[in-house]
């Protein structure tokens, strides 16, 4: 068995997984009564209700296919997004709008760098045709954790609607949704709730999810017509996957045993502070700075030294049963480390491990001492 320390899909528990063992019709009473409670419990994590003028909606396929629901279907014809990017799927939100024809300005910053409220405040002031702002909470690219409260003041300050990629985040940090001033959250099953992948969701304030009427650019993503779906038999626009939400619906129940969110973004810190000190106490330097760097995933520089190659320090922790990803960091070689999922610190210990025994493997001396240049901080850029 390997053990992933990545931002998912991540390790899940043997009860998730024995969980889609059972066949259910998607027409069926009981795995109707399963989608409703589980969109129940996706608006309390996000500290939202019906009461309070909020809508969960599920989307079948990846945390992408939610993102292209959004930006597809809440978008008028003379709408315009401004997208705030410091990282790769940042980028991605942009790349769909623009799929759809949707005019975007991106605001844009270094990949260690988080977004500035001010620097928001002053484009969506300059910009009277943005409609939309879009931001990731927690950059995956990096393991950067943005200020997505302050920009969401800011977004509401103007009247624009304000959409938040979540997909690595909700569920694993405490947020409320309504104070944050959110009005479309997307995130997916197979992240800090600790499912398995197959489909996301999208938490909606119900007034701007009516008023996008007629303006949905697909079929399958048509995200007004999936809610009313849900809302009248409970039934989804197409097949849904049914495995993925019975075992969905456990991962919520193992959240709410271990004491919610707030306990497991504990166990999340956990893992984050004992990695980190291991690897540093091993000479690798991190990326993102200390006070922005969330727990859910980190970033290490490639260490300076002739006999390291990633692909064959990725391949000797594999063989030793631990899965980390491959940087997607622009300025600089790099890896990432999750640190969410079904692993608690005694697992980070191991790969710490596996590490040095790999490093030994590959003949590169432990701890690494060579100096490094700082990497260039870029500042915030403005493109159409």
């Amino acid at each position: 068995m390997q053990l992933l320390f990545t931002p998912g899909p991540l390790t899940t528990s043997v009860a998730v997984k024995e969980a889609m063992l059972v066949d259910k019709g998607s027409r069926d009473a009981e795995f109707i009564a399963v989608v409703a409670a589980i969109r129940q419990s996706l608006l309390a994590i996000g500290g939202v209700s019906p009461e309070q003028g909020y809508e969960a909606v599920l989307i079948p396929g990846s945390g992408t296919f939610g993102l292209e629901a959004v930006v597809s279907s809440i978008t008028a014809p003379h709408g315009k997004w401004l997208v705030v990017v410091n990282g790769a799927y940042g980028e991605r939100i942009a790349r769909i709008a623009k799929r759809h024809g949707i005019p975007v300005t991106i605001l844009r910053y270094a990949e260690n760098e988080s977004p500035n409220a001010s620097d928001v405040d002053r484009e969506l002031a300059a910009d009277p045709a943005v409609t939309h702002v879009a931001v990731v909470h927690c950059e995956t690219t990096s393991g950067i954790l943005n200020r997505v409260d302050e920009i969401g003041t800011v977004v509401r300050k103007h009247k624009r609607i304000y959409v938040l990629d979540s997909m690595s985040a909700f569920g694993g940090i405490p947020f409320d949704v309504g104070t944050a001033e959110v009005d479309f959250l997307i995130s997916s099953a197979n992240k800090c709730i600790e499912g398995v992948p197959g489909f996301s969701f999208v938490i909606a304030r119900r007034d701007h999810l009516l008023a996008t009427e007629g303006w949905a650019r697909t079929v399958s993503l048509d995200l007004l017509a999936q809610w009313r779906g849900l809302e009248q038999n409970g039934q989804f626009l197409f097949t849904p996957p049914t495995h993925v939400l019975l075992a969905f619906s456990h991962a919520l129940a193992e959240l709410e045993r271990e004491g919610g969110v707030a306990a497991r973004a504990q166990r999340y810190q956990a893992n984050h502070d004992v990695l980190v000190q291991g690897m540093r106490q091993l000479g690798f330097e991190t990326f993102v700075p200390d006070e922005l760097q969330s727990a859910i995933i980190t970033t290490f520089q490639y260490p300076v030294h002739e006999r390291f190659e990633f692909d064959e320090f990725y391949t000797g922790l594999s063989r030793r049963g631990f899965l980390i990803y491959p940087g997607k960091i622009t300025a600089t070689d790099c890896f990432r480390i999750g640190t969410i999922g079904q692993i608690f610190p005694r697992d980070v210990d191991a790969l710490l491990d596996a590490i040095r025994e790999t490093m030994a493997e590959l003949e590169v001396p432990m701890p690494l001492t060579a100096d490094r240049d700082s990497v260039p901080r870029l500042h915030p850029g403005v493109s159409n």
